[in-house]
């Protein structure tokens, strides 16, 4: 049986919920995230798995999204274990090569992972991303310039591309 590690931690936006496997980072829920939640993602990729509470398992994870969140860090070092389909995959891939402090579009990314008219199944992907700051999905934006989307919200997204915009993106802290 697997063990999914999970800790609540306050946060400059909120409180977050991180969740790691053996393998890695696998899930972050972002404060008044839309969708079903930890919950929902277990019933989903891992159905017989135990949660066990767990901040050790789970330190790395926290203290490079505080970083990030505090403005001190611009790339995440963490393993992760990102569980979807191949497509998701690839965009989620796409989405990790965006520099901070730069936006794409849904189209950009549709033409990155090979499937130039697929802007609808992009934006479903990034819905789709379980750890979202780490793999930066508040990155891709409509092609006029607009937000769409964003599980965590509209003003959290704007929020976060405020943030990175702000600050100079050389080195992995700052």
């Amino acid at each position: 049986m697997q063990i999914v590690h999970t800790a609540q931690i306050d946060s400059p936006i909120g409180s977050l919920r991180v969740a790691s496997t053996e393998r890695g980072l696998a899930y972050l829920e972002l404060p008044f995230a839309s969708g079903r939640g930890l919950r929902g993602w277990l019933r989903r990729y891992l159905p017989d798995a135990r949660c066990a509470d767990g901040f050790a398992p789970n330190r790395a994870a926290i203290a490079q999204i505080l970083e990030y969140l505090e403005g001190k860090r611009v790339i995440f070092e963490l393993p992760l274990d990102l569980r979807g389909t191949k497509f998701q995959s690839a965009v989620w891939q796409a989405l990790l090569e965006i520099p901070y402090g730069e936006t794409r579009s849904y189209a950009q990314i549709a033409k990155r992972v090979g499937q130039p008219t697929a802007l609808r199944a992009v934006g479903a992907a990034n819905g789709a991303n379980p750890v979202a700051l780490v793999v930066p999905c508040h990155r891709v934006i409509a092609s006029d310039g607009r937000l769409g989307g964003y599980g965590g919200g509209l003003r959290l997204k704007a929020k976060l591309l405020a943030m990175e915009r702000s600050r100079p993106s050389q080195g992995q802290l700052l």
